[in-house]
This record gives structure tokens, C-alpha cells and sequence, in this order.
């Protein structure tokens, strides 16, 4: 005859859930959520070496553009 453990049903399961570490929880969905808001973050901020190059000529040629345009003694 098989002794049953208290906890365990005739048929061997678990009568209880498992036992769960709460902050390996917490910290496992705070690292998902610091996860998913950093892709967003580099989605919507971030540039390439390329797009920052092509911004700052840009840029640089708008101010030599700007500054052709001025007339003498007037700033």
C-alpha cells in the first residue's frame, strides 16, 4: 500500500501551486518592461552615424547659405 502525502492527489499531482520567488518575479517583469520601453526609445530616437552626418551638413549648408544672403554692414 503507498502512503499519499497530504498535498498530493491519488494521482501523484500537486494539490498546492508551485512556489514562486515574488521579487524574482518583479525584477524578471521590470527588466521586460525597461527592455520594451528601450526599443522604443531607439526607435524613435535613435540615428545612424550616416543620418547624423548627412543632418550636420545639412545643417553647415544652410548657415554658409544664410550667411551668403546678408548685405554688407548689416548683420
Amino acid at each position: 500500500m503507498r502512503h499519499l502525502n497530504p498535498l498530493e492527489s491519488a494521482t501523484g499531482d500537486r494539490a498546492m501551486g508551485d512556489v514562486v520567488n515574488l521579487n524574482r518575479f518583479r525584477k524578471t517583469r521590470d527588466k521586460a518592461e525597461r527592455a520594451k520601453e528601450a526599443e522604443a526609445n531607439r526607435a524613435r530616437f535613435g540615428r545612424t552615424k550616416a543620418e547624423k552626418e548627412r543632418d550636420r551638413k545639412e545643417a553647415e549648408r544652410r548657415a554658409q547659405t544664410l550667411d551668403g544672403h546678408k548685405l554688407d554692414g548689416q548683420d
